[in-house]
């Protein structure tokens, strides 16, 4: 089965994990993952796959970055998608996650 590739927005440091909403960026569309782990030694990419793993309801290990490694924009790569990956993929990029400072 082919892999299920698309660009994400990675803001590190976030106060919590949240995947959700569309970045326009120099790799178009881009899906947003805030992780709470640092941009430190691979540690929010670690993240970032954990948290699409999550998401996608894949295994951590199933979930690869084929692009921007050292990047907030990155593309990655699900190696074996739910059949429903794409839908969520879409469904993902037009949810809007609250902002707790919008709140305020």
């Amino acid at each position: 089965m082919a892999g299920l590739r698309f660009a994400v927005r990675v803001k590190p440091g976030a106060k919590r994990e949240a995947v959700g909403g569309q970045w326009s960026g120099s790799l178009g569309d881009a899906l947003i993952v805030a992780v709470p782990a640092p941009a430190v030694d691979g540690k929010a990419n670690e993240a970032l796959c954990k948290a699409l793993a999550a998401a996608f309801g894949v295994r951590a290990r199933d979930v690869v970055v084929v692009r921007g490694q050292r990047s907030r924009d990155k593309v990655v790569e699900l190696r074996d998608p739910p059949p429903d990956g794409s839908r969520r993929l879409t469904a993902l990029l037009r949810s809007i996650v609250e902002n707790p400072r919008q709140r305020e």
